[in-house]
């Protein structure tokens, strides 16, 4: 699999994790401080599987890790797979703000081109 292809499936698995809001508040918890997944399936209303499986969808986006405890089974979060999160939205920003900036490029120029070259030169004389 070529690293491209890979990055876009950690990204569709770090998306797909974030796109729920239970799931979201599941990893506002354990970044706060580690949770067994019984005390956090206790504060929603749905059974135990299911919050089971929520934390699964994060623990294979590599947003939140488990570790056993005796009976229990702990979550984390994982600051650095939130910080690979906020560095795709970055990055997705800049190439959307060069977009905007060559599209407001090409305005400009259009607009340069449909005005009456009279027209620059009195707006410029105006100017001085």
């Amino acid at each position: 699999m070529a690293e491209n292809e890979e990055h876009e499936d950690r990204a569709d698995a770090l998306f797909h994790a974030l796109a729920d809001r239970t799931r979201r508040d599941i990893l506002r918890r354990v970044l706060a401080g580690e949770h067994s997944v019984s005390a956090l399936a206790r504060d929603y209303d749905m059974s135990f599987a299911a919050v089971q499986k929520h934390v699964a969808v994060l623990e294979r986006a590599g947003l939140v890790s488990k570790r056993r405890s005796g009976r229990e089974a702990l979550a984390s979060g994982e600051v650095a797979a939130l910080r690979s999160v906020a560095s795709m939205l970055t990055d997705l920003e800049a190439v959307w703000r060069g977009r905007i900036g060559r599209i407001d490029d090409l305005l400009a120029g259009l607009n340069d081109a449909t005005t009456d070259p009279q027209d620059r030169q009195h707006a410029h004389h105006e100017k001085e």
